[in-house]
């Protein structure tokens, strides 16, 4: 089993920045894909942004430019730095990593951007 537990979201105006965490622990497999998803209110859940262990990373459209992922391996952490934000960035994150075709979640966090 694997816990991920995010930190990190909160209110913010519009234009401003946020940086969310997601903290890994249990039966980790060092060989893994880590993402943040996002929903919105009445919306799927979206890919935002993954990066595998070896450190290539995917970004959705929407967030290119302004979002980067990256991660600390060793404290198996993955960030999330978000800037120029949006108020149609507001939703919950999640986090979730993938690892031996097994998926986990962790049970997000709220980001609101005001106009």
């Amino acid at each position: 089993q694997v816990q991920l537990v995010e930190s990190g979201g909160g209110l913010v105006q519009a234009g401003g920045s946020l940086r969310l965490s997601c903290a890994a622990s249990g039966s980790i497999f060092s060989i893994n894909v880590m993402g943040w998803y996002r929903q919105a209110p009445g919306k799927q859940r979206e890919l935002v942004a993954v990066i595998t262990s070896g450190g290539n990373t995917n970004y959705a459209d929407s967030v290119k430019g302004r979002f980067t992922i990256s991660r600390d391996n060793a404290k198996n952490t993955v960030y999330l730095q978000m800037n120029s934000l949006k108020p149609e960035d507001t939703a919950v994150y999640y986090c979730r990593q993938t690892a031996r075709l097994i998926t986990y979640w962790g049970q997000g966090t709220q980001v609101t951007v005001s106009s």
